[in-house]
């Protein structure tokens, strides 16, 4: 009869304890990230977001909710092809975030812009209008397009 120990590989509690500080700094990059698109989609739409989104104004929080997806999109393909280097991928993250920022907030105003959409009325109202999914959508597409980019 055999038996057999329980051990750990030599190195394990380090390799632990990296991932968990590489979790800890790339979710404080994407918080700082979310946060900054969301300020620049508030400064580039008329009205205050924040207020709307805490009314619940439907429109508001769909855009902004889809707004934050579009940047997890980015941000997620940044620390995939850092291949595991913390540090490149956490300014990858942060760079190539900002820059997705900046073209989807461009982007959004040019297509509301060409469509005709009046987005302050539409994030102000009370009830769902459809252009609030054009807006969404355009928010996404953008999000994949910058992330696929990014590869």
């Amino acid at each position: 009869m055999t038996t057999s120990v329980l051990a750990l590989e030599a190195g394990f509690f380090r390799v632990i304890g990296g991932g968990l500080g590489a979790i800890v700094l790339y979710a404080l990059v994407g918080l700082l990230l979310m946060l900054i698109g969301f300020y620049a989609i508030d400064l580039t739409t008329p009205g205050k977001l924040n207020r709307l989104v805490r009314e619940g104004r439907p429109n508001a929080v769909a855009v902004t909710a889809f707004g934050m997806v579009s940047m997890a999109f980015i941000i997620v393909v940044a620390i995939y092809g850092s291949s595991g280097r913390l540090l490149e991928g956490l300014l990858a993250s942060l760079i190539f975030g900002l820059v997705g920022i900046v073209v989807q907030a461009v982007a959004v105003r040019i297509l509301e812009w060409v469509t005709g959409i009046d987005i302050g009325d539409v994030l102000a109202a009370e009830e769902r209008r459809p252009q609030t999914f054009v807006v969404c959508a355009a928010h996404v597409a953008l999000g994949l397009v910058v992330a696929v980019a990014i590869l």
